[in-house]
């Protein structure tokens, strides 16, 4: 990446000396060149290989290491499921209040990403890189590797959490109803619906993973935007949707069906939207702009 990143460099610098992209431009002095390049936001190819590396650096982590940090992002996306509920049992029940209601679906992810635990969603960004860089089947294995244990880390994790909402003494009644309200409601969608629904989460989830990395100071307003949108859209979210359809199973047994009704289409959708999608449309803008 260092070398990657030094012919970037290489390249704004010399971009800056000829005027290339401002028309003439003007007479810069050294430190006035280093000035202007350091005002340049970092160019496409620079932000691809911050995210391929962190996909690299990712699989190439230990089994034991992925679950733990797996079955910690679970139980920590567990609060995009309750705090929500929580707001809804307080706040005034109108439209407009939905809209503080969906803040609280950030809270997870803020959590998950700032404290670094592995999400599959985060995942169908940054390990797919590797492997469309340089496809194979090693590259491959290696991506499904890592997909299989951070998404059963992520379920298992928000089902203790679910578990541990109903079965102790965590919530009131009308924090409860919200619960069985927004999960039983979710639970009566159609496959094609979460699908679609999937798409967009997938592709949220992936611009967020993209902006971070080019984000220096600004990462938990990045984090807070984007999630935000996917929770006031209703937009269908593999691992809380899981919690969610698992919240249900704990408190009557009826969620069992719509569980796995819920999980195949959401996860479809939201390996489309994060890989299929947006990755791969980056991946090639990138391989566009490299000689021949």
């Amino acid at each position: 990446m260092a070398s990657h990143v030094g012919e970037v460099r290489q390249d704004n610098q010399e971009a800056v000396r000829s005027g290339n992209g401002r028309g003439e431009g003007v007479t810069l002095s050294p430190s006035e060149e280093r000035e202007v390049e350091g005002k340049l936001p970092p160019s496409v190819q620079v932000l691809h290989e911050a995210v391929r590396i962190q996909g690299e650096m990712e699989m190439a982590r230990s089994a034991s290491a992925l679950a733990w940090s797996s079955l910690a992002a679970g139980l920590s996306m567990g609060f995009s499921m309750l705090v929500p509920a929580l707001l809804q049992a307080r706040l005034p029940h109108a439209p407009a209040w939905q809209l503080v209601v969906a803040a609280g679906y950030t809270v997870g992810f803020l959590i998950v990403i700032l404290a670094r635990q592995q999400l599959f969603t985060e995942n169908t960004t940054t390990a797919v890189l590797p492997l469309m860089t340089k496809p194979g089947l090693r590259p491959l294995l290696r991506l499904l590797r890592l997909w299989g244990i951070v998404l059963l880390g992520n379920i298992v994790g928000g089902a203790v959490f679910a578990f541990a909402v109903v079965h102790m003494p965590i919530i009131d009644t009308a924090t409860a109803a919200a619960l069985h309200g927004t999960a039983t409601e979710m639970l009566r969608q159609a496959p094609w619906v979460l699908f679609s629904k999937g798409i967009v989460a997938g592709w949220l989830i992936a611009t967020m993973v993209w902006l971070l990395a080019a984000a220096d100071h600004s990462r938990a307003l990045v984090i807070v935007l984007l999630t935000w949108l996917v929770g006031i859209g209703g937009f269908a979210h593999v691992v809380v949707g899981s919690i969610e359809a698992l919240y249900l199973v704990f408190e009557d047994g009826t969620g069992g069906a719509g569980f796995v009704a819920f999980l195949l289409p959401t996860l479809a959708g939201n390996v489309v939207g994060g890989s299929v999608i947006f990755a791969l449309i980056s991946h090639a803008q990138v391989r566009s702009d490299e000689p021949g």
